[in-house]
């Protein structure tokens, strides 16, 4: 079996090396003249300066015969006469459990120069396939995340994919801190795409903290790297946190953010020849989603429950890239821009907020209880400019008198300070001690 094995791998060596030469670049795209490749094939293209390292490239179409290839970093002393060799496959990433805490790069390199990866790491390739939808066992668990207003009215369970819809500067950042340190997940994988490289530090450093560090892998492709590193960014982290749920880890996949990953899959297939279509989106971005998403999940061994961020520009929540997020996803929460300015954090107004597996996850106790306080907090808003102008009259309605007297400890509440915790369980105790008309 083992000379079987040997065998084969010995006839599929390539014994001669075949390369191509660059004919032209153009913008982001490098065309050459061979080698002979298929799409996703990682290249490199070596520099007329052979002493220089090479440059990592990806196949990613072709034109009259010419391979179009796309490179991960910055292409710099390369011209026409350049010689292109393919490796024959797609990229690959080492992983491994002596990675967490670590920062590495969008292709999976760590981030502090002094630092080797270490041995005895496995490769695995940063696109797979979703899990097999008859094989997804249901989410019937709820994850402990430490967040009063999402453990109480927005129950996530183990394996759910959640958006987190919000504009700049609304808090979607310290949410992810909270979220990493205070889960009970095994794992975090933190996947910081297109961020300002100022904030990538201030991120681990403040919000994340120490503690949180001490069980994350975070990946960073910050926003001057080219986009194909952007967006394989987004994939290394969905395979890093693959490969711990094969283990039986239950993993927290944090990705800020996908709008980012949109944007940068725009510019590639823009720059790949494809026509802009839904606000200047190339057709390829909404068929990239769907497949980085569905990757997320449950498993038969373990889980991996996914939080996205997505930019809303000017606060529209039906912008293309929100709409087509939102369909995918189980759940949405919305931070408003009218709370945060009112001081209350975390901003996620619970109204236009929804965890799509709640009802399977929540004991019917839990259940009364939100729906409960859902409705008080319902009633308020659909009166509060009455109510604040002094036009209504006490005891015009008993449910808007209700809705008056609750008012000010839901909010009190839901607010939550970045380094208060509580348990799911104690949060559940409180809502439904609330929602009987006793203090939270």
């Amino acid at each position: 079996m083992i000379l079987q094995h040997v065998q084969s791998r010995m006839d599929n060596i390539d014994t001669v090396k075949t390369y191509g030469k660059i004919s032209r670049i153009i913008g982001l795209l490098i065309e050459s003249t061979g080698p002979k490749a298929s799409i996703g094939d990682v290249c490199y293209i070596y520099h007329h300066d052979q002493d220089e390292q090479p440059i990592l490239a990806e196949v990613v179409g072709f034109h009259h015969n010419n391979v179009l290839l796309m490179p991960y970093t910055d292409v710099k002393s390369i011209g026409p006469g350049c010689l292109v060799e393919t490796k024959h496959r797609p990229l690959t990433v080492k992983v491994g459990k002596s990675l967490i805490g670590k920062v590495l790069d969008g292709l999976g390199h760590p981030l502090d120069d002094t630092m080797m990866l270490p041995r005895g790491l496995a490769s695995v390739l940063t696109e797979q396939h979703p899990p097999n939808p008859l094989k997804r066992p249901p989410i019937r668990e709820q994850v402990s995340l430490g967040i009063k207003a999402i453990d109480s009215l927005l129950a996530v369970g183990k394996g759910q994919r959640v958006g987190i819809f919000a504009g700049s500067g609304v808090g979607k950042s310290t949410l992810m801190g909270m979220i990493a340190r205070n889960s009970d997940a095994d794992l975090n994988v933190i996947a910081l795409i297109g961020e300002r490289g100022r904030e990538v530090r201030e991120f681990i450093e403040h919000e994340l903290g120490e503690e949180g560090l001490k069980k994350s892998i975070v990946v960073v492709a910050t926003s001057d790297q080219p986009a194909l590193q952007r967006i394989k960014g987004a994939y290394t982290a969905t395979a890093i946190s693959e490969y711990f749920r094969d283990l039986g880890y239950n993993v927290n996949l944090m990705m800020d953010s996908v709008t980012r990953v949109a944007m940068a899959q725009r510019e590639v297939g823009l720059a790949s020849g494809e026509p802009p279509t839904t606000k200047g989106y190339t057709p390829s971005v909404f068929a990239t989603l769907p497949k980085l998403l569905e990757r997320t999940g449950t498993n038969d061994k373990g889980s991996i429950t996914a939080f996205y961020t997505v930019l809303v520009d000017g606060d529209d929540l039906n912008e293309p890239i929100s709409d087509t997020v939102r369909g995918i996803l189980d759940g949405h929460f919305v931070l408003d821009r009218y709370l945060a300015e009112q001081g209350q954090y975390p901003a996620i107004n619970v109204l236009k907020s929804v965890s799509r597996v709640m009802n399977n996850i929540s004991s019917p106790e839990h259940i009364s209880a939100a729906e409960r306080i859902r409705s008080l907090l319902s009633t308020y808003e659909e009166n509060r400019e009455l109510i604040q102008i002094g036009a209504y009259k006490k005891g015009t309605s008993r449910e808007v008198d209700e809705a008056i007297q609750y008012y000010p400890k839901i909010i009190k509440f839901l607010k939550q300070n970045r380094n208060e915790f509580l348990t799911s369980d104690e949060t559940v105790q409180h809502i439904i001690s609330l929602a009987r008309g006793g203090e939270a």
